[in-house]
């Protein structure tokens, strides 16, 4: 083991690990929150712009075209320069690039403007999982980068609520709240503003000094509240020589890495387009049903808070159970639900089932981004991590307009029973390829 990760290792979860999960946690809110809000905003945009069909459903995967760029460029430029640059980067433009999409008056704008949008949502949630798992110790970095993942719930909470009051206010509610998801991030730009660069990224690029440095300060921050730090067991200089800077993928497309590869791409694929058929369409689905757009939005609140009871027992069990138990236990949970939904007869059916689809999806990607950081090694983990959330983000373009054209053929059942065959064969691969992970020190893997 590297110096740097023997200091990483005796660290125990201190207040610097908490601000540092709520920093990262706070973007992934605006992320939830970005990406919610269009299934709110697409039933007024369907009325006032006269949109339908491929249209509507391009306007919900518009965001996630953008998403799939940015967290491939993510991963590209977090590995070759750094982790907390990209992490700036990413949040200014998302913040620009909404604001523009609540101002503009036109379809192939507003279309341009949310796409931009989705390069900084991209690469933001691309980079935070592996910049925070860098920090934290093997015995607590399942749950810490599960719990991380929870604050996409917080979003999604936000947006069912924002689109059930401020959406249906007049007609340019929609404007309004898509407004509101971009102010507060400016707030979050100014407190990342002293995040420290990632410690194991600066040793595993030849830079040991400024590795050190890093962690000595955060070893004095924890030493300051009254903890005393045990020895670094087995300390030694390690001979660290700077990664050889490869084209793209060079490195992560090596047979050492590719076992790791197809499951991480596998599973992000299917879960990533399960989960936004689901969600970009929920609030139609729920108006569908005869439901009225407000209360829709209203049972939509119920649903999407669903989700961190989801994501906090994901949290509780990645350690207990293992990461690939804890997947394919939620995967299942997803597909009894979905057909839960299919057979219920009452609104408080359809409600109580979808509720438990969101939980169980929301289980299953809080587990996969604790899972997917330890399938790289340092120096290739942002681009392994990006380019698994790029690929998963194709099924999350492809999928809302899927769902828009199968609708009228194969109905609500249908677009069900699609969503359960992808969930399974997304359990299966990580099953029975999915290498563990668990307990093992980042350099060991």
């Amino acid at each position: 083991m590297s110096t740097i990760g023997q200091r990483i290792e005796r660290l125990p979860f201190s207040r610097f690990h908490l601000v540092l999960l709520l920093i990262g946690g706070a973007g992934y809110t605006f992320d939830g929150l970005d990406s919610a809000i269009i299934a709110f905003v697409l039933p007024v945009l369907k009325t006032q712009w006269a949109l339908s069909g491929a249209r509507l459903g391009l306007v919900g995967s518009a965001t996630y075209i953008g998403f799939f760029f940015g967290a491939l460029g993510a991963g590209a430029v977090g590995d070759r320069f750094g982790r907390r640059g990209v992490m700036m980067g990413a949040l200014a433009v998302f913040c620009v690039a909404s604001g523009i999409s609540a101002l503009v008056s036109s379809y192939p704008a507003f279309l341009a403007s949310r796409i931009l949008a989705g390069l900084g949502t991209g690469a933001e949630s691309a980079i935070v999982a592996p910049y925070l798992s860098e920090f934290v110790a093997a015995r607590y970095r399942g749950a810490f980068v599960s719990a991380l993942a929870a604050f996409f719930s917080c979003g999604f909470v936000a947006a069912a609520v924002i689109g059930w009051i401020v959406v249906p206010s007049g007609p340019a509610g929609w404007r309004e709240a898509i407004g509101l998801t971009a102010l507060p991030v400016l707030a979050l730009l100014w407190w990342r503003r002293r995040l420290p660069e990632s410690p194991r990224w600066l040793e595993s690029i030849g830079r040991p000094d400024e590795a050190a440095r890093v962690m000595s300060g955060i070893e004095a921050q924890i030493a300051a509240r009254g903890t005393v730090l045990g020895p670094v067991s087995g300390l030694s200089e390690p001979a660290i020589l700077p990664v050889p800077v490869l084209p793209y993928g060079g490195g992560l497309l090596s047979a050492r890495h590719r076992r790791g590869l197809f499951v991480a791409w596998t599973v992000w694929l299917c879960l990533t387009a399960s989960y936004y058929a689901v969600f970009t369409w929920m609030p139609s689905l729920l108006i569908a049903r005869g439901m009225t757009m407000v209360h829709s939005f209203g049972f939509s609140i119920l649903i999407y808070a669903a989700q961190l009871p989801g994501y906090l027992l994901a949290s509780a069990l990645i350690e207990v159970i293992g990461r690939r138990q804890t997947i394919t236990s939620f995967l299942l949970g997803c597909v009894a639900s979905g057909g839960a939904i299919s057979i219920a007869g009452s609104d408080a059916g359809v409600i109580a089932a979808a509720s438990a689809l969101s939980a169980c999806l929301s289980g299953a990607y809080g587990s996969l981004y604790a899972y997917t950081p330890e399938l790289f090694p340092t120096h290739l983990r942002a681009i392994g991590c990006g380019s698994a959330s790029a690929i998963g983000r194709l099924g999350a373009i492809v999928s809302p307009v899927l769902v828009a054209e199968a609708m009228p053929h194969i109905g609500v059942p249908g677009v069900f029973a699609a969503i359960a065959a992808t969930l399974l064969l997304g359990g299966g691969v990580v099953l029975l390829f999915g290498p563990r992970t668990e307990r093992l020190v980042l350099e060991a893997l």
